[in-house]
């Protein structure tokens, strides 16, 4: 079973991860603070999920997002890493990032070999485009989650 309260709203700063999905794939990754992954109902599924984000005020776009076991930490911890499908001239590392996951594709599996993980990424991708074209979900990119207070912005 997937997550059971969608859509769930989540907003949290950038911090850095372990350069697997940008270095390995070309697919970057935003990962969230423990403390953000911490705040996940326990009972989430791991998977992938896919939704809107949007970096401080920015615009909102498409985003597929992984749940999965972390191995650094001996899989007793998730992380929660965030493709966001849209080319940025920069890293946002400390930005605030919120995101609104709307909907789960499929659960976490191991991959024989990189190419096969590229292209499972490569499928996700698209699933997630065909479901956030959906009225239900495009109303949900105009949520007012997506415009922070000016206090809850990062300092730049």
């Amino acid at each position: 079973a997937a997550m059971r309260h969608l859509p769930y709203f989540c907003r949290g700063e950038v911090v850095k991860g372990f350069g697997k999905g940008c270095k390995e794939l070309g697919i970057p990754t935003a990962n969230f603070s423990k403390q953000v992954v911490e705040s996940f109902p326990s009972n989430t599924s791991t998977g992938i999920y896919y939704g809107w984000a949007c970096v401080r005020n920015g615009d909102v776009h498409k985003m597929v997002l992984s749940i999965k076991w972390n191995p650094v930490y001996k899989n007793i911890k998730k992380s929660v890493e965030t493709h966001i499908i849209h080319t940025f001239k920069a890293d946002f590392y400390g930005e605030i990032l919120s995101i609104v996951i709307l909907g789960y594709i499929r659960s976490e599996k191991n991959f024989s070999s990189l190419e096969a993980l590229f292209s499972a990424v490569q499928e996700d991708i698209e699933e997630a485009k065909r479901h956030l074209d959906l009225p239900e979900h495009l109303k949900l990119k105009e949520d007012n989650f997506f415009h922070l207070p000016e206090s809850k912005r990062a300092n730049h």
